[in-house]
């Protein structure tokens, strides 16, 4: 939930971010990007294809953030 003391995502923490996503599933190809006109979340994307934002959450002073991914039923198909 973002809140009106929140800071924005930085470079740093974009970069930290991408490490702990890479490091915990176990992928080279995730990649985290700032988005255009947005500064309080983040786009993650493997490869060229975007999987899901990271929403920063402030709330109570605790500094966190929520990964959200859309699964298509097209997606489930083999």
């Amino acid at each position: 939930m973002k809140h009106q003391d929140s800071r924005p995502v930085d470079k740093t923490e974009l970069a930290k971010l991408e490490r702990f996503l890479r490091r915990t599933f176990a992928n080279h190809a995730i990649t985290v990007k700032a988005r255009p006109k947005k500064n309080d979340s983040a786009e993650v994307y493997i490869g060229d294809e975007y999987v899901g934002i990271l929403h920063v959450d402030d709330e109570d002073g605790d500094r966190s953030f929520n990964f959200t991914m859309a699964i298509l039923d097209v997606d489930l198909e083999d």
